[in-house]
């Protein structure tokens, strides 16, 4: 990468904001689901993903009665350069929190709920069993044939963490790789590419699919970006999502290039040829946005 492109993504200020063209502007939905999943999160003492990161599709997926349910507290032990979830020494796990997720998520009547975390890192097993036991109490409590997704942290390589939640039997396995290798250092500075890469290998040993998301716009090249699409096709995954990344204030990372529509059509259709049997590939696509629908349902 050359030097000016490397000071332009370590040292963002607000003078690198490139304003968004005209595909990343949308109007929000309205309705009366929205109001009622927001409240029904905040009475059920629940976060979200949607929330927490400032996902751009909240309102549109709180429309519809959709949102990722993000368990194990609001803070994460790790301060990626991209993510707008808070840092910072988490509260202790809360025992009743897979009950309550079951609860809300059968009030709202899903048929395909979404599970993530913040990584907790501080935790022995990076929070594996508090995965298990949402997962399991979601299965109990929800009408027969309700889908599990879970997007999981890297828990440092815990082979017997990921076996912990593969054991609990959800569908869908997401680990998001985010970014091509060469950027690892700058954007996911905690991360390491090969263990992300191992782990969907170990979960592809299941019988699960296995699902991985990739950000564009931080100076990636095309070249790098089909390298890591075929990387993670060879471990095993089978479903893809791309979207832009969008930094959420001044303080992270600048967009180093707005993608336009039909570059993300071209990415789709390298995915589909490498052997991928579900992409989504759009500016707003994010790793559970219309989980439901690339998984077949």
């Amino acid at each position: 990468m050359e030097p000016n492109k490397v000071e332009l993504i370590m040292k963002p200020t607000t003078k690198t904001r490139q304003p968004k063209p005209a595909w990343l502007k949308r109007s929000l939905p309205t309705g009366t689901d929205y109001e009622r999943v927001r409240k029904l999160l905040g009475r059920s003492n629940l976060h979200t993903v949607c929330q927490e990161a400032k996902c751009p599709n909240m309102w549109e997926c709180f429309s519809k009665r959709t949102s990722t349910f993000m368990i194990m507290g609001d803070k994460c032990t790790r301060n990626c350069s991209f993510c707008n979830v808070k840092t910072g020494n988490p509260l202790p796990l809360d025992s009743d929190e897979p009950l309550r997720v079951a609860r809300a998520a059968f009030e709202l009547g899903l048929k395909y709920v979404v599970i993530t975390s913040v990584t907790r890192d501080d935790l022995d097993d990076g929070g594996a069993h508090h995965f298990s036991m949402t997962i399991k109490k979601i299965k109990e409590l929800l009408p027969h044939g309700t889908k599990v997704e879970v997007l999981i942290p890297d828990f440092q390589g815990d082979s017997d963490a990921l076996n912990r939640v593969m054991e609990a039997q959800p569908d869908v396995l997401n680990h998001n790789i985010e970014t091509v290798p060469s950027l690892y250092a700058t954007v996911r500075p905690e991360a390491i590419y090969k263990r992300s890469l191992e782990l969907l290998r170990r979960a592809s040993q299941y019988k699960v699919s296995v699902k991985s998301g990739i950000m564009v716009g931080f100076g990636e090249t095309k070249d790098e970006l089909e390298e890591t699409i075929i990387d993670l096709y060879k471990h095993g995954c089978t479903i893809l999502t791309v979207g832009q990344y969008l930094q959420p204030s001044a303080k992270y990372l600048p967009v180093v290039k707005y993608y336009e529509p039909q570059e993300f059509d071209e990415l789709k259709i390298f995915a589909e040829s490498v052997g991928f049997t579900s992409v989504a590939s759009a500016p707003f696509v994010r790793s559970s946005y219309e989980a439901d629908r690339l998984c077949g349902l």
